[in-house]
Parts: C-alpha cells; sequence; structure tokens
C-alpha cells in the first residue's frame, strides 16, 4: 500500500517522495511533503467569516450589478431566508421576487 498521499492536483495515488517534494510521475506535479494538507472548508461563509446556514438573514455589503439585468442589487439591502447551494460561495435568495445567486463575500450575517 502506497504510504504516501494523492496528488493534488490528479488526485492519482502513484506518488513518491524524492527527499525534499513529494512528486506525482502521472501528471508531473511536486509539493511540499512537509507542509499539512488543509482540509478544504466547505462551510460556507460571509465576508466576516460568520457560518451561514439555511433561513439565515444577510445584508449586502456592496451595490451588485445583476447580470443579464438592468437590475443593481443596493448595499445595506437585507435578503431574508437564504438557501444554501452545493458551492460554498454562494446562496440562492429571492430579490423583489427574482431569484438570483450571491457570492457570500459581499454579504454580512
Amino acid at each position: 500500500m502506497n504510504e504516501f498521499p494523492s496528488c493534488p492536483k490528479c488526485n492519482m495515488d502513484n506518488t513518491y517522495f524524492d527527499g525534499t517534494m513529494t512528486v506525482c510521475p502521472d501528471c508531473g506535479h511536486e509539493w511540499d511533503a512537509s507542509a499539512v494538507e488543509a482540509v478544504a472548508d466547505t462551510t460556507p461563509r460571509d465576508s466576516n467569516g460568520a457560518e451561514l446556514q439555511d433561513g439565515d438573514a444577510v445584508t449586502v455589503i456592496k451595490d451588485l450589478k445583476v447580470k443579464g439585468s438592468s437590475m443593481v442589487i443596493k448595499r445595506g439591502t437585507k435578503v431574508k431566508s437564504i438557501r444554501l447551494t452545493e458551492n460554498p460561495d454562494e446562496v440562492d435568495c429571492k430579490i423583489d421576487g427574482s431569484g438570483i445567486v450571491l457570492k457570500t463575500c459581499f454579504l454580512k450575517k
């Protein structure tokens, strides 16, 4: 069994340690073996780092232009009952009756 971690770039298990770096011969990716691999945080967080959950009320922190529309979401707009999506960087909500997906970096709880 391979005691080395899978390649973070191509997820192949065929990796080896060459003395200073861990190497993947399949894609050629090299990374520092001494660095602890950070587990991806899939918790949705607002611009201040507060954890978001389904049904939360948030406030928009920046004027946002809506793509494909002349609509602008003004700074300070309160959004009620957000719904989390599969992407932790986005939430689904309704503003003025329109279903919109917003980036969490433009929201605060």
